[in-house]
């Protein structure tokens, strides 16, 4: 029995196609043909199924080979380690951050590509302070062009920045996450260190990032928790942009590419987010749905397959639901056990500020048209309402951050970031806007109370 050839058409999520030749005497002597071809895991030589192919038309298969053969395949089915990683799983309500379940949550697993998540929130990020622009084109280098697993691109080619998103959401293109993180950040390994700051600066402290797609390495690792709170964190903070993880498909070169997550066609309510697979993780899913104004984000780690993860991932749905129709969710603990390090002032810069350059005082003004065009109330306070200002810091990245933790606290406030010229130096405002002058003192004294800067801004200031 020999091992013909192994096909890369499944590499990126860490599966590859085998052709075992089995040995067939014939009128015109002993010969090989191809008959076997199984799918095993590249790193775990795993041989998920069989599809038997055999022609006898000319020949027959002699009895001893043919026993012989099936005895070390099914040797070789037996021995083979499980496909599957660990698993971990979590159910947060997405609204106040409760723990609704939670099995290993904070165990470290390969996030396969899940990774492309974070990838997708710099990619939003980078939208929202007009570093991308949705139609911009990206020039795809041989290192982008040379990864496993992704739509057709070739070394030299472009492709806009819509499309690249498009194809790492529904395809998981690991081609194309990685055009993207160069984009971003110059090299994949330079954008794999300013992704690993971002999610530390979002509260995912049992993060490291090594690569921009989620292929294997053994020093990526995240946790179920972390996960979730990324999940949170793109559907609050890029709200402009979750809609594109509902896309079911997408038509790349006259091709038309479905989405990889089930849920949006198997759970009422779902829209999103990503689906994860290497050999050593297993089947992984971020998934996140919305009933009756009520959303929760769940995450399954380790997954038989990607039935059995599916299945898991509808059952800890209507956990979630169920626990929140029940009122259960009242008492449970908070997804973030220790909140995320804060920017309170100009003098201190966050490791996520650290790793993105500032903006020149020229491009002040490009930044505040791409956050209009995101949100088209961020440009003023609005005429005959009251706003609270929370500072004025040297990144955009620091006003968004406390806008972050603020807004929880006072959902119905619209958040703004203006960026100003301050002599010298680019200022970037963080305000919530859309309030009353009753609502506005209220919150500056709350904030206050939590040793927060807040500042009263009347409809005429």
């Amino acid at each position: 029995m020999l091992i013909q050839s192994v096909s890369k058409q499944y590499a990126g999520q860490g599966v590859g196609l085998v052709n075992i030749l089995l040995p067939i005497r014939g009128q015109g002597g002993t010969r090989s043909l191809p008959a076997v071809r199984a799918p095993v895991a590249l790193r775990d030589t795993e041989v998920r199924q069989i599809m038997m192919r055999t022609d006898l038309a000319k020949g027959r298969i002699l009895p001893a080979i043919v026993t012989i053969c099936f005895t070390v395949l099914a040797f070789a089915f037996t021995a083979a380690p499980a496909l599957a990683g660990p698993y971990s799983a979590i159910v947060v309500d997405a609204d106040n951050g409760r723990v609704l379940h939670a099995q290993e949550a904070d165990a470290p697993r390969y996030p396969a590509s899940l990774t492309k998540m974070m990838t997708l929130y710099m990619a939003f990020d980078a939208l929202k302070d007009g570093r991308l622009k949705m139609d911009q084109r990206l020039t795809v280098s041989k290192h982008a062009a040379a990864q496993p697993y992704g739509i057709a691109l070739r070394a030299g080619q472009t492709i806009t920045v819509r499309d690249a998103i498009l194809a790492a959401i529904t395809k998981s293109a690991n081609n194309a996450a990685a055009v993207l993180g160069e984009a971003i950040g110059g090299s994949e390994k330079q954008f794999a260190t300013m992704m690993t700051r971002r999610a530390h600066q979002l509260g995912m402290h049992n993060t490291v990032f090594q690569n921009a797609s989620g292929l294997p390495n053994t020093k990526q690792k995240s946790t179920a928790r972390d996960m979730a709170t990324l999940g949170i964190a793109l559907i609050k903070n890029h709200k402009n942009y979750y809609s594109y993880f509902s896309t079911a498909e997408f038509e790349w070169q006259g091709a038309a590419i479905r989405n990889h997550n089930h849920m949006l066609a198997r759970y009422e309510g779902a829209d999103g987010i990503k689906t994860g697979f290497i050999a050593a993780s297993g089947f992984n899913l971020v998934a996140s749905a919305k009933r009756d104004g009520r959303r929760i984000v769940a995450v399954v780690y380790g997954g038989t397959s990607v039935q059995a993860r599916d299945n898991r991932m509808i059952q800890l749905l209507d956990i979630g639901f169920e626990k929140l129709e029940n009122g259960e969710d009242r008492n449970a603990p908070l997804l973030m056990v220790d909140a995320p390090k804060r920017d309170q002032g100009i003098g201190l810069i966050s490791n996520a500020e650290a790793a993105v350059p500032a903006p020149t005082a020229a491009r002040a003004r490009q930044i505040k048209k791409a956050t209009q065009a995101a949100a088209p109330r961020d440009t003023a306070t609005p005429t005959g309402e009251w706003a609270v200002q929370l500072g004025a810091f040297k990144q955009a990245a620091s006003a968004e951050k406390v806008l972050d933790r603020a807004r929880g606290k006072l959902p119905e406030a619209e958040p703004l970031v203006d960026a100003i010229d301050a002599g010298k130096m680019t200022l970037y405002r963080a305000r919530l806007t859309g309030l009353t002058q009753t609502s506005a003192r209220q919150a500056c004294e709350q904030f206050k109370r939590e040793k927060m800067t807040c500042s009263v801004i009347s409809p005429d200031a």
